[in-house]
């Protein structure tokens, strides 16, 4: 995938990033997501590095959230088709009772 260079503006400061092709959306929209959230957090903080720190572990948090939500709902899912593949085993298969 070839990359090429999209120009964003994150904290009042232009950036230009090589992006991969077909990306520049989720980019773009990722500048606006930090973008709103060190607004939020402007009230809160006394400098920008706070700010940007802040919104860093915020990220990271989120991040590690949705991981293990994630997690949760695979292993929710594997143990649903383990009870499914069990019932139709059970029903292909009775045990004949003695």
């Amino acid at each position: 995938m070839s990359q090429h260079n999209v120009t964003i503006e994150v904290a009042n400061r232009r950036l230009k990033i090589a992006c991969p092709k077909g990306k520049e959306s989720a980019l773009l929209q990722s500048a606006n997501e930090v973008n709103s959230r060190l607004e939020k957090d402007k009230k809160s903080t006394k400098t920008p590095e706070q700010a940007m720190l802040m919104v860093a572990l915020n990220l990271a948090n989120d991040l590690l959230e949705s991981q293990n939500a994630a997690k949760q709902q695979l292993q929710e899912m594997q143990n649903k088709i383990d009870l499914l593949q069990e019932t139709i085993e059970q029903a292909v298969n009775p045990k004949k009772k003695a």
